[in-house]
């Protein structure tokens, strides 16, 4: 059964919404430097499991090693890893790079598709990697579920799942289209600076008297 949301939950999302609005941009932002969809990317597949930090570092060099898909697609396995062992399992990031890209040359001429059953049929794409895609590169509404929008989503009471997937829906139905990809950005800055996994610093959260769960 859907689950239904009542008028106060509506006003209370409503409120949440303007509040990140005040406190974050309301532009479109992306945390991993790149230049085109392709760089996008390969760098979202290096980001998992790693800061988009130490992606931007690693990417800075790369991208220049690296300056096209077919390069890509031509690399040396062993040594695509060591060029991205610091962004951690870099075995299967250098594995799944080096398919998808080959594949986006055999079926796409070399292009990034925006269609979601496209993209995660790419090796190493799942849908996280493909709405980051979809919203950053195409401008298509998209929710994008990292460890900051679940853990922080579950916080206000957006959702109880655990599962990314299950979070994307719950957070199809509560929130509207036009925050999708702007709900993500004002996340993870929030998640980065207020309310971290370690010491969420509830004292200061403008977000406190309507959050839910603030021991999650």
């Amino acid at each position: 059964m859907a689950r239904r949301i009542t008028k106060a939950e509506r006003e209370r999302i409503s409120e949440v919404l303007a509040l990140l609005d005040e406190h974050y941009t309301t532009e479109y932002k992306c945390y991993l430097d790149h230049e085109n969809a392709w760089q996008l990317l390969i760098a979202t597949m290096l980001s998992a499991q790693c800061t988009d930090a130490r992606v931007n570092i690693v990417t800075k060099d790369l991208f220049k090693k690296y300056p096209s898909v077919e390069a890509f697609a031509n690399a040396d396995l062993k040594e695509l890893e060591r060029d991205i062992h610091s962004t951690g399992f870099y075995h299967n990031k250098a594995k799944n790079i080096i398919a998808c890209t080959r594949t986006l040359l055999e079926k796409y001429n070399g292009e990034v598709p925006n269609d979601l059953e496209a993209l995660t049929n790419l090796a190493g794409v799942g849908r996280k990697t493909a709405n980051v895609i979809r919203g950053n590169i195409f401008n298509e509404p998209s929710i994008v579920v990292d460890t900051h929008v679940k853990r922080i989503s579950r916080k206000l009471g957006f959702t109880k799942e655990e599962d990314p997937e299950k979070i994307e829906f719950d957070l199809m139905k509560v929130l509207p289209k036009d925050h999708w990809i702007l709900y993500n950005i004002q996340i993870i800055t929030h998640g980065r600076g207020l309310c971290t996994a370690r010491s969420p610093k509830c004292d200061e959260c403008f977000l406190s008297h309507l959050c839910k769960g603030k021991s999650q």
